[in-house]
């Protein structure tokens, strides 16, 4: 798959599309349109982030009017939740997008610095800022040890048949997400011919997020070619 990138966050379309234009933009929709309203059917939806018996012992995490809240409680480490589009990048243009629905599963080591940082993102957006007031109010938590840096040992599960990233992104592909802190991408063989790797770096979070798509969504069944 032959694909130009820059900085990109949960969302793929900045990444597969890189036609992103930066600028600052506050939510033009209303709350009611981000909320699910079957707490169950989130539930689920974000359990088929990783494959069954992850996603079974999970904690689940569900989209409220205060925020992303504990509506199970888990046993085996893992954090599973359904991310809204403000987890995306902050030039992408669905950065706002109410039907972007993206179920992510992360170890307990991941947890700790991405889930603490999506509630951030969420308390910003809840508030009413704006995509550039979200990347700042980030970019200031990181550099005021608010927020964690992802360590080592940081990965999710990103495999359902679920996803919604966007119109021009669809569902992608199923795959692995490993968080670092700031590495050269060229470490792991990201971007290079004939790598499965990609990689992409997001300064202001002191972020590296590594991608590895694998063949199979989390219900076991086959996930589309890169070709495609």
């Amino acid at each position: 798959m032959k694909m130009k990138t820059r900085s990109m966050g949960l969302s793929l379309a900045c990444f597969l599309a890189s036609q992103c234009a930066a600028q600052s933009t506050k939510n033009p929709y209303p709350l009611e349109q981000y909320l699910m309203a079957d707490a169950k059917e989130e539930i689920s939806l974000a359990r088929s982030a990783a494959p069954e018996s992850v996603g079974r012992d999970a904690e689940i995490l569900t989209f409220t009017r205060r925020g992303f809240e504990t509506a199970v409680k888990g046993s085996n480490g893992f954090v599973c939740l359904v991310a809204r589009s403000w987890s995306a990048e902050y030039d992408d243009p669905d950065f706002w997008n109410p039907k972007t629905r993206v179920p992510i599963c992360y170890d307990a080591v991941a947890a700790r610095s991405q889930v603490a940082a999506t509630k951030k993102r969420t308390q910003v957006a809840l508030a009413g800022g704006s995509n550039t007031q979200v990347h700042d109010a980030i970019k200031a938590a990181i550099e005021s040890k608010e927020l964690p840096i992802a360590e080592p040992g940081s990965m999710s599960y990103m495999l359902s048949k679920q996803t919604y990233f966007s119109e021009k992104v669809g569902h992608w592909l199923p795959h692995l997400m490993f968080f670092m802190p700031q590495v050269d991408t060229k470490r792991w063989g990201a971007g290079v011919p004939g790598s499965p790797v990609m990689g992409v770096e997001q300064p202001a979070e002191h972020l590296t997020v590594f991608l590895v798509p694998v063949s199979k969504w989390s219900d076991g069944t086959p996930g589309p070619s890169e070709a495609h």
